[in-house]
């Protein structure tokens, strides 16, 4: 038997500039919700939320907007994993250094505020980034004693973490959380490739991540931009899963916009000229450990 591949697709992310590229990138909580069904038609297992202002389309965080995604997927006759976000509203930006002064475009907020859509919404996964790191002039803020605690109340309502890591640090900092207890059953990696400013998408980086795993660890990645596709061939040749989808790149090929469905059915083309098939909603959650909820 063919090995199976878990596809997810990350839906519309929490970035800005897409806006002006994409003029249909979905906004709204329907918009979002049929572009992860319709992604989850193409082959996608999980689809991965964020959510939008509707009227702007602007990053948001709000927990009424991730509430009615999810009540719109779980209503669905369409079976798909629920993946939400957790990465949002934990920026920091500095004005100042002399004297110290927090900029205004500050996000960041307690561990449990960016986490509550999980904690309430109980979907199966969550996404919880492992680093601190810089983007640009911003600072993304993932202290150890904020991962122990996003990591210990997605446990407590039985959410799994998917584990983003940017480049190998955060893969050392996952393996704390594991050996302390704070993460249930395989951990579940996930690689954030050629982002611009984490670890690139090219096979050594890949290689060198997949090494330094734990022991039974399941793992997956993704690529950006022209790299989308690339590392999706790469990750599959190295035994690992992937993912696709508008947050991670909105081009179907040089000039042609895309939509989640059409990245997915390429990533699924990929998958199976490479000899592996796509693994259902049921057989995904089977791998990695978790049950349907809602």
């Amino acid at each position: 038997m063919s090995r199976k591949v878990i596809v997810t697709c990350a839906v519309t992310g929490g970035g800005a500039g897409v806006l002006a590229k994409h003029p249909t990138i979905p906004k709204t909580p329907s918009q979002i919700a049929e572009a992860a069904l319709e992604a989850a038609k193409a082959g996608a297992a999980i689809v991965h939320i964020h959510v939008r202002e509707p009227e702007t389309g602007a990053p948001s965080n709000r927990f009424e907007l991730y509430e009615q995604v999810v009540k719109k997927l779980r209503d669905a006759a369409t079976d798909v994993i629920i993946n939400l976000t957790c990465g949002m509203d934990g920026t920091l930006t500095l004005d100042s250094l002399d004297p110290v002064s927090i900029g205004n475009a500050t996000t960041l907020k307690s561990p449990r505020a960016r986490c509550i859509q999980a904690i309430k919404l109980q979907p199966e996964l969550a996404t919880l980034d492992c680093g601190t790191m810089t983007f640009g002039e911003s600072l993304y803020v993932a202290r150890l004693s904020d991962l122990r605690e996003m990591a210990t109340l997605m446990r407590e309502v039985g959410v799994k973490p998917e584990l983003e890591c940017f480049e190998l640090g955060h893969i050392e900092t996952a393996k704390i959380l594991i050996s302390e207890g704070k993460i249930d059953g395989p951990p579940l990696f996930q690689f954030c490739l050629s982002t611009g400013y984490g670890a690139p998408g090219v096979p050594i980086v890949m290689q060198a991540m997949r090494e330094i795993l734990p022991s039974g660890a399941i793992w997956g990645g993704f690529g950006c931009s022209v790299d989308e596709m690339p590392v999706v061939a790469q990750l599959v040749a190295l035994g690992g899963h992937v993912r696709v989808g508008l947050e991670d790149n909105i081009y179907l090929r040089r000039g042609v916009l895309a939509s989640n469905a059409q990245l997915v059915e390429n990533a699924v083309g990929i998958i199976e000229r490479m000899g592996a098939s796509v693994a259902t909603p049921a057989e995904a959650r089977e791998m990695i450990g978790v049950v349907k909820r809602g």
